[in-house]
């Protein structure tokens, strides 16, 4: 049994705090907005009463929504005293965030990780995550019976940032292809194919990923004007884009495919289908 806190209740972190307990772990979380802790408590966690009670933890998870909330969180830590404690941050950041934020933690005398992952609620509930991790062969070995217990696979790739860097590639097809299916189904235009066979055909063929794969029911019933609550929703497709095109300007690449896909997230925002599938981009651009 591990003493685990966590950072951020949100679905992830509140997910995260599910599977730890389920596999035996003590569990504290925090988050910003108490009330929001409510689901991780009715699983098991303990609720801390301030950001300080989390470093009485060995390891302590963060899983929040930008650099601007990881850095306070750190320098909350940092002030309340973490020397010799873990810090695994599980945010999507940019690769430089993530490395200022582990000097940060490093100088207050605390190993860090950098693990974002593939998957979202589902997969972390079961264990099935991607872990992507970055940081010492020190700081990795003592997290990684963490991430293991959170991840099917989890992988070293590097230094810290590391993680931050494979996560912006992984994320940024799924981005482009909500578009891309887009553009599929107006070949179908007038073809008087169901929605239900185009997607179950598209899904069985090498032009069906995962995500459509496993979710192609969801796909569906967007595709026929009904709107599904994101797990991985638009709102959040679009800030990894976003990242991903930051991240290719300060690398000087162009990425001509997603730079056009942000047009399109951004009308999608607009439209009011943030908190949406991203297949509800698909129905969105399908229906221009």
């Amino acid at each position: 049994m591990t003493s685990i806190a966590i950072a951020g209740t949100g679905r992830m972190g509140t997910a995260f705090a599910r599977r730890l307990v389920e596999t035996g772990n003590t569990v504290l979380v925090w988050n910003r907005t108490p009330a929001n802790t409510s689901k991780a408590r009715g699983a098991g966690a303990e609720v801390a009463p301030d950001i300080a009670a989390l470093t009485g933890c060995d390891t302590i998870l963060i899983s929040l929504t930008d650099a601007a909330a990881v850095n306070a969180v750190a320098d909350s830590l940092a002030a309340a005293g973490i020397a010799g404690k873990l810090v695994i941050d599980m945010s999507t950041l940019l690769p430089d965030e993530t490395q200022a934020i582990a000097d940060k933690v490093a100088d207050a005398g605390a190993d860090f990780v950098d693990c974002p992952v593939g998957g979202t609620v589902g997969p972390a509930l079961k264990g099935q995550l991607l872990g992507m991790a970055g940081g010492t062969e020190q700081a990795f070995a003592r997290a990684k019976p963490v991430l293991d217990a959170l991840c099917k696979r989890v992988e070293h790739l590097g230094p810290a940032g590391a993680g931050a860097h494979m996560k912006l590639a992984v994320n940024l097809p799924l981005a482009l292809y909500w578009k891309t299916l887009a553009e599929a189904l107006a070949m179908l235009d007038g073809s008087g194919i169901p929605a239900e066979t185009a997607v179950s055909l598209i899904a069985d063929s090498s032009a069906g990923p995962n995500v459509l794969k496993n979710r192609a029911q969801v796909v569906i019933d967007t595709l026929n004007g009904t709107d599904q609550p994101g797990t991985f929703d638009i709102a959040g497709l679009a800030k990894d884009l976003d990242l991903a095109l930051r991240q290719a300007a300060l690398t000087r690449h162009s990425l001509p495919l997603s730079s056009e896909a942000m047009q399109s997230y951004s009308q999608a925002l607009s439209a009011g289908l943030g908190g949406f599938d991203g297949a509800s981009l698909t129905r969105f651009l399908a229906g221009d």
